[in-house]
């Protein structure tokens, strides 16, 4: 026997709901259903209903269709255009970051250069810079401070998930190595040198299909944490510099 009570429909990825799609009566077909504007390309796309007024509660009677793709050129131009957006938003400030960072070091030579301090403790060794690993420059984009010497690193793949197979190098020795990025954070435990500035830095093995590759990071030492992201491509490496309070 048909089942004549109406049903609230719902589209679904993977197993999100992305747009309730209106109340209908179970008749197997609709018309006049409108997609949301931003809904994206992709697959992994299901219908599925729920009886708004089932006779037994208990017993509430579902619905469900096959996977099905969605084509949504404009969304996905949107989309694009506001990854560019941001992206150069993220740009402009790590450049104001390496400018004042800059402007530090300057002021610190300066300062250096001109006293007369002669105390007998031993000078602060300054960090060793690493310019380039594997014929790839090394660009650094942050200067990051912590009170323990153990930290925990996350890495997740930024943006879209599109095929980045990276490694991740903490003073030139890998913490992880040709790991393909998914959403799903990847958590290692290292240990920095207390005694000088650490680099950690992020090498592309591809491009994936949406270039450079970029690497979304949290590093954390218990109470404090830090997130950030990194970009690479086959010519040039993005890097941190980490140190640990004494």
């Amino acid at each position: 026997m048909e089942l004549i009570n109406p049903y609230v429909f719902f589209s679904v990825r993977n197993e999100m709901v992305v747009q309730e799609l209106g109340s209908f009566s179970n008749t197997g077909t609709a018309t006049g259903i409108e997609l949301a504007k931003n809904i994206g390309s992709g697959n992994q796309y299901q219908v599925v209903g729920i009886e708004l007024f089932p006779d037994d509660k208990y017993n509430i009677a579902k619905f469900v269709t096959p996977f099905f793709s969605i084509a949504n050129k404009a969304s996905d131009e949107r989309k694009r255009k506001h990854e560019q957006a941001e992206e150069a938003k993220r740009e402009l400030t790590r450049k104001e970051k390496r400018e004042k960072r800059k402007e530090q070091r300057e002021k610190k030579e300066q300062v250096q250069a001109v006293s007369t301090n002669t105390t007998r403790e031993s000078p602060k060794q300054e960090p060793t810079i690493r310019e380039q690993f594997d014929g790839r420059k090394i660009s650094y984009t942050e200067e990051l401070t912590f009170d323990s010497e153990n930290i925990t690193i996350k890495i997740w793949d930024y943006g879209r998930q599109d095929g980045d197979i990276v490694s991740i190098y903490l003073n030139g020795s890998p913490v992880v190595s040709k790991h393909y990025l998914t959403y799903y954070k990847r958590e290692f435990k290292v240990k920095l040198n207390p005694n000088k500035s650490n680099d950690l830095f992020l090498y592309a093995h591809n491009l994936g299909d949406a270039p450079p590759n970029t690497v979304s990071v949290e590093i954390s030492d218990g109470t404090k944490s830090e997130n950030l992201i990194l970009n690479s491509d086959l010519q040039s490496c993005e890097a941190v510099m980490i140190s640990v309070n004494k």
